[in-house]
């Protein structure tokens, strides 16, 4: 479960963390094969480096010989453009209760199958209701939690 919205900064990190598990994988295949003796002076002076400092290397080296190091996607032919992935998964977050906070902790009740002790919680404090639904699911729960009175987020 995570925790993290999606901001420019968690894409940002979880490009670097793919580019690190790439070089990662990279490492393991080389270190299979037989390393030169520069090779492996290399992959020494590699192994010392922080991750600002990998993340730099990584950097200068896809500028330097214009490569990059993200793993490749295949593209479907009739697909979106890159950059336009359609999302099919979405988060129902509860932001505000409302006036009817029974009402609305009946409909999460109904919704989660929680008990009544983490409904009611779950109303007065908000949070997520339903995690990694698909958009009508989505857009079915929030109609009946704001019908109840609840402000709700699709995310």
């Amino acid at each position: 479960m995570s925790v993290f919205k999606k901001t420019e900064s968690n894409r940002y990190w979880n490009k670097f963390y793919n580019e690190i598990k790439n070089f990662i994988l990279y490492y393991n295949f080389v270190k299979m094969a037989e390393l030169s003796k520069n090779a492996a002076q290399i992959m020494d002076l590699v192994k010392e480096l922080t991750i600002v400092e990998l993340n730099d290397l990584v950097t200068a080296m896809e500028e330097e010989f214009g490569v990059s190091a993200a793993a490749p996607v295949m593209v479907a032919a009739g697909g979106a453009a890159a950059g336009e992935d359609e999302k099919t998964s979405f988060d129902v977050v509860l932001t505000n209760a409302g006036a009817s906070k029974i009402g609305v902790i009946k409909v999460i009740r109904e919704i989660t199958g929680l008990g009544l002790k983490e409904g009611k919680d779950l109303a007065d404090n908000g949070g997520e209701v339903k995690k990694g639904v698909s958009k009508d699911e989505a857009n079915e729960i929030k109609a009946k939690l704001e019908e109840a009175g609840a402000t709700v987020e699709v995310k």
